[in-house]
């Protein structure tokens, strides 16, 4: 007998309403049905989060959801995660694993108590050990394995109107923390003193826990890629990155801009005008329709034609929505980059940040959180892209 079949804490945390859950339910199952097995196995947070709603700072403990091709999911979780999951969801079924037993052998009996005999399991999650995965395959011995990786991430793609009213909400919460972040921006204020103001100033607009820290850094650390404050104080002469994603019911929208102290070198003025002439292509290129590879490579020829090829050495962008630590963003599956054929749609979201480079001594540029619409891109902030000088 279920026991949460009439809870009254079922549900009283999701970020959604049931039928936003239900509908992403029906359209997984109708993906299972042509791989000829008995479930999908699921241990990612954020393909668990898509499927449920289910989150938690514990994901650090193992759960799995197991998606059958008909009826019902399964959730299993470690004991203590059963409260934050009965509330986060509206599922009916939720089982768990005790401290001091093994989280693999529980899967083991619960696919076992299902009578599933043929079950695809994700093979990219981040937070499946080694060690696990061999006592997993040793729990699961005798059943049919098949990789069912990406299965999720297809349908993650593209956002439904919910999603993407949070994702327009957490922009909000990130252009005011960008704006505070750059108002603090000044010579003799710490590193420190930059990431309180952006923080609070995300947190108090509205933001919950992001996926990754903020990006803060100045003077030859600012060329740094992805380093983070360090109580280091802003010097005149000094150019300094920011970059933060905050987030609204999980979802998330990202920002960047650079600033400098003082009077920026030539070379950093004329590389931000190129950045930000790259950045124009690249919004420019993107509409229904066209691959992923074309607005990086609209991006790209603006570099290479200023040459500056050496100091952008990475994609123009990536996806964006609901993220867990370690990457607030969903590049581990789609990014606007050379060869990726994937066409744009409208509901796809993307952060497109646009840096160049003098490793070790500063990054100047800007970025954008943009949503495909039906005929080109809504761009989520108003402010200004130019580099703020102080």
């Amino acid at each position: 007998m279920d026991p949460f079949q009439n809870d009254p804490l079922r549900g009283t945390e999701a970020v959604f309403p049931e039928a936003e859950f239900a509908t992403r339910i029906a359209r997984l199952q109708t993906r299972i049905a042509p791989l000829g097995v008995d479930a999908l196995l699921l241990t990612g947070p954020e393909n668990i989060f898509w499927a449920t709603g289910r989150q938690t700072a514990g994901y650090f403990a193992f759960q799995a959801l197991i998606v059958p091709a008909s009826g019902d999911p399964v959730l299993l979780v470690r004991q203590l995660e059963t409260t934050g999951a009965r509330t986060a969801t509206w599922l009916r079924d939720i089982r768990a694993w005790q401290d001091g037993t093994d989280p693999a052998a529980a899967l083991g009996s619960l696919v076992r108590e299902l009578g599933l005999k043929r079950v695809a399991i994700e093979r990219t999650g981040w937070f499946i050990p080694m060690d696990f995965a061999e006592r997993l395959g040793t729990a699961l011995k005798g059943v049919a394995l098949s990789d069912g990786s990406g299965i999720v991430e297809g349908l993650r793609m593209v956002k439904s109107p919910a999603e993407l009213a949070a994702i327009r909400t957490a922009a909000g919460y990130a252009e005011a923390a960008m704006a505070a972040a750059l108002d603090a921006t000044r010579e003799g204020a710490s590193e420190n003193d930059i990431a309180a103001r952006m923080i609070g100033t995300a947190v108090a607009a509205g933001s919950e826990a992001w996926a990754m820290e903020p990006l803060i850094s100045s003077g030859p650390r600012s060329g740094i890629p992805h380093a983070t404050w360090r109580r280091r104080k802003l010097e005149a002469g000094d150019g300094v990155f920011l970059e933060l994603a905050a987030s609204h019911d999980r979802y998330h929208a990202a920002l960047m801009r650079s600033a400098w102290i003082g009077t920026p070198p030539d070379e950093a003025r004329e590389m931000m005008d190129v950045a930000l002439r790259a950045l124009d292509a690249a919004l420019g290129a993107m509409k229904p329709g066209v691959p992923c590879a074309l607005p990086h490579e609209a991006a790209q020829r603006i570099v290479d034609d200023a040459g500056q090829t050496e100091a952008f050495r990475k994609r123009i962008g990536y996806s964006m929505g609901a993220a867990f630590a370690p990457d607030w963003g969903e590049g581990a599956f789609l990014s606007l980059f050379t060869g990726v054929k994937t066409l744009l749609e409208p509901g796809m979201v993307f952060h497109l940040p646009m840096t160049l480079r003098r490793y070790g001594a500063f990054t100047v540029g800007a970025s954008e959180t943009v949503i495909v619409t039906e005929t080109g891109i809504e761009t989520l902030s108003s402010l200004p892209r130019s580099m703020m000088l102080r």
